[in-house]
């Protein structure tokens, strides 16, 4: 077993509500972020990170630029009922004192268990079965006496009453829950009512403002590297999310406009009306699921390139949450569908706007007062979407003087915010250590 450097043993964490991180590099920006703020203030920390994957693992965590070890538990909701990461096998372990479940074990273990519900899943607005996985590893936690923090996230919306009783239920039971812009706390504030306790229950900004960015590696880098230095002038980063463009997606959004055609229209301007290079920048990779950017990303590419040729690339594959940061911070204007892409851009300083598909993006757009570059895709038709982000285009130099006010603040806060939960680690830490010892 490792120990702190004060000679003791080291503190011990679970993290939850970052499944399919390898995949979608928003939730991999909140794993990475958190990872990395724990572990360059607990160096020696043991920490397992719970993911949709089987059995116990060995994973890897990026600080400071440096691979560092980390433990991997599988964990999810699964009718594999006999199988240990099945939240209902999970359940009844914990009920009957453990029974040899390896992932109620970590729990027991952990000075603190931290749980960001994919930074907006805790809610039913993606259906009640997407509730019920980021609700039962609270359960489990707070089945188990361990201390509970909800990190920076949203709160709601709830369709229905059932479903928001239990979040009341769960949010009472955290030592801590964050909300990461203004309006997500007002939200806290209005699920808990007379029992919200401003001393646990805080207003902070979302974890990934705090995330590294790293540069890629080999060949990668060269690739990009070559592109950014080959022509001087601007450089649009843009984001298209699979999920938006698709029939589907825009029919389970209510988009009033079609986000692929005025995002294409967008680069087209831009090709036609400026001296400016395009970096598309797919966030989330599943090929042939839903969710996946990559051929939306391919289909803009491929038309743009036609007529602007290289003055048009998309990012290379393999790219992990810092390295994608590394690429939009690169850029002098981004205009996304994802908001952590977005949220690469605005913790770099980078003037960004977004095409957004529900209120979450304007509360964090508010966190750095840039809810102005907030483009509603339920409000706008597609020439009124196209007007709202070209204006956010051309007002990029005052955006930039903003942010290079506002940034620096929210990073800050990402970091103070950080030092509060790990200091409720530690004396959880120190109690435990204590009662051990009588």
């Amino acid at each position: 077993m490792s120990e702190r450097i004060d000679g003791g043993s080291p503190l011990s964490a679970c993290l939850f509500g970052v499944p399919g991180s390898h995949l979608n590099l928003g939730v991999g920006a909140l794993r990475a972020a958190t990872l990395g703020g724990l572990l360059t203030r607990e160096p020696a920390a043991e920490v397992t990170v719970f993911d949709d994957g089987w059995g116990q693992r060995t994973g890897r965590a990026y600080v400071g630029g440096r691979p560092v070890p980390i433990g991997l538990a599988g964990a999810r909701h699964s009718r594999r009922y006999h199988r240990p990461e099945s939240y209902l096998n999970m359940r009844v372990s914990a009920a009957l004192g453990g029974l040899g479940n390896s992932g109620i074990a970590k729990i027991d273990a952990a000075d603190v268990v931290l749980d960001v519900s994919g930074g907006d899943s805790f809610s039913d607005i993606y259906g009640e079965h997407r509730f019920r996985t980021v609700a039962w590893p609270k359960r489990l936690t707070l089945l188990r006496r361990r201390p509970l923090v909800f990190l920076p996230q949203t709160y709601g919306p709830f369709k229905s009453t059932r479903v928001r009783a239990e979040a009341v239920s769960l949010v009472r039971g955290a030592a801590m829950a964050w909300a990461r812009d203004p309006e997500s706390y007002a939200a806290l504030g209005e699920l808990l009512g007379a029992d919200l306790d401003p001393a646990r229950h805080r207003e902070g900004v979302d974890v990934a403002f705090g995330l590294e960015p790293r540069e890629p590696d080999e060949p990668a880098h060269e690739q990009l590297a070559t592109w950014f230095a080959a022509v001087p002038g601007p450089v649009v980063g843009i984001n298209v999310s699979g999920l938006m463009v698709r029939a589907e997606g825009a029919a389970q959004f209510g988009l009033a406009a079609d986000s692929g055609l005025v995002a294409q229209r967008l680069c087209e301007r831009l090709l036609d009306e400026s001296d400016a290079r395009i970096v598309i920048v797919p966030h989330v990779r599943t090929p042939g699921g839903t969710d996946d950017d990559t051929a939306a990303s391919e289909r803009l590419h491929a038309a743009l390139s036609a007529r602007h040729g290289d003055r048009v690339m998309i990012t290379p594959p393999g790219l992990d949450p810092h390295q994608a940061k590394w690429v939009i911070r690169q850029t002098t204007w981004f205009c996304g569908m994802r908001m952590h892409a977005t949220i690469a851009a605005l913790s770099s300083a980078v003037p960004a706007a977004i095409l957004a598909y529900s209120l979450k993006a304007r509360g964090v757009f508010a966190s750095v007062g840039q809810q102005r570059h907030v483009a509603d895709a339920r409000e706008l038709g597609d020439d009124d979407l196209l007007d709202a982000l070209w204006r956010s285009w051309t007002s990029r130099a005052e955006t930039a003087a903003e942010l290079a006010e506002r940034t620096p603040v929210a990073i800050r806060r990402a970091g103070e915010q950080m030092d509060e939960i790990v200091a409720l680690a530690r004396t959880e830490h120190a109690n435990r250590s204590t009662a051990g010892a009588r």
